[in-house]
């Protein structure tokens, strides 16, 4: 039985290379969409003869990139590598194949292959006769020796008597091998254990109108969540005003606002959890009083009497039982270290998340993340710019590494 849950979410590259099985990507595109991923197609440029790109733009909603640079600029090979969760190529041709085995990159789809840092699956469309030359056969070879994904007809094995050998395997079989290998991957470590996951800015009213807020989009705790949910965990997710949701099965969500709003919630809460994740970005001051009329404009000057608002951590450092785990984030400017170690003291955190709005791709409203891990020893764990979701996926190995020591 096909798990699509699995793919709900998944960030999926298809490649599609110039074969007249193209035409069946369309319905592997749909079937994904379906499933709940988002896809974002790469053609070759003999793909386009098969099929146009404005098929696949129309069914993924997105544009088609051919070119690596084209007359509306540069497009990012190496930030798509980034985003994804899975790359597929179906159809791939044996040029591709080749293409790919020896690392001759002169189209975006092989430039992407070579940036990418997540699992890639293949499905070849050829002749019999390609399919067996030896050529083929070791490029094949060298492609899963290097970690590649294999998805024949039939899921077989590489044999020359198989049937249908070097047909691209059908939509439906590629999508039941994802959403396998993606429910297989899933470890359930975190059964049975109750969390929340702070995430999303907070607005603290001004007027009717305007506040005082931050640009956290909510991306890096949704994608906590999410990972603890997949792993077996029981998830409250206190969220702040956002674009963003989810709809991951073990997750609740209850939406805040202000501060005052994701304080109470989270106390509320916290005596019955066994994890405590405070990724949101909450505001420190809130304004003294709030207008209940839009403010007009009277002068040239504004000034705002503002006041703390109460520290979510704090409280959750003192009343931490035991058994519980609390973690932070530190989004420093300066001084990076020595203030993300002041603050995990400071709010008896077991381990504190560092970023640095310093480093490329990090900080609010990016799909990427450079994080440091600090543990209440001072221990650090410095990481490189990965995706949000594998961030998410070492800060919870770091809690299911302390949680069973």
């Amino acid at each position: 039985m096909m798990n699509l849950e699995a793919l709900k979410g998944k960030k999926i590259i298809l490649g599609i290379t110039g074969s007249i099985a193209a035409y069946k990507s369309a319905l592997l595109t749909r079937l994904l969409i379906k499933a709940g991923a988002e896809v974002q197609i790469i053609m070759t440029s003999a793909a386009v003869n098969f099929i146009t790109p404005l098929t696949f733009s129309t069914l993924s909603k997105r544009p088609v990139f051919i070119e690596v640079a084209n007359g509306d600029g540069w497009n990012n090979h190496v930030e798509l590598g980034l985003w994804a969760d899975a790359m597929v190529i179906a159809p791939i041709t044996a040029t591709t194949l080749s293409k790919m085995a020896s690392g001759l990159c002169n189209n975006m789809l092989v430039a992407t292959y070579l940036s990418a840092r997540c699992p890639v699956f293949f499905a070849p469309a050829m002749d019999l006769d390609m399919w067996v030359h030896p050529a083929t056969l070791r490029n094949i070879e060298h492609l899963i020796s290097y970690g590649n994904h294999l998805i024949p007809v039939g899921f077989g094995e590489l044999a020359s008597g198989l049937v249908g050998a070097g047909r691209m395997a059908e939509p439906e079989l590629i999508v039941k091998f994802l959403s396998d290998f993606f429910t297989d991957d899933i470890p359930q470590d975190l059964a049975g254990k109750k969390a929340i996951i702070t995430a999303g800015p907070t607005y603290e009213a001004i007027d009717p109108v305007r506040f005082i807020g931050n640009r956290s989009s909510g991306k890096m705790g949704i994608a906590i969540a999410e990972n603890m949910a997949k792993r077996g965990a029981e998830v409250h997710l206190i969220l702040g005003p956002s674009r963003l949701s989810t709809s991951e099965k073990g997750i609740t969500t209850i939406n805040v606002e202000t501060a005052q709003q994701m304080y109470e919630a989270a106390i509320d809460l916290f005596p019955n959890v066994d994890i405590a994740v405070l990724a949101a970005a909450v505001a420190d001051y809130r304004p003294k009083n709030t207008a209940h009329e839009k403010i007009k404009k009277k002068s040239d000057n504004m000034t705002l009497d503002l006041e703390k608002t109460f520290d979510i951590a704090a409280h959750l450092g003192k009343e931490k039982k035991a058994h519980q785990f609390t973690i932070g984030f530190a989004l420093e400017t300066n001084n990076e270290v020595e203030n993300a170690k002041g603050k995990c003291q400071r709010k008896n955190f077991d381990f504190i998340v560092l970023n640095s709005l310093q480093d490329k791709g990090a900080g609010f409203n990016h799909d990427t993340n450079k994080v440091t891990l600090i543990d209440k020893y001072n221990n650090l764990e410095e990481f490189e710019l990965k995706t949000k979701l594998e961030v998410a996926e070492d800060i919870i190995n770091k809690i299911v590494s302390l949680s069973d020591s």
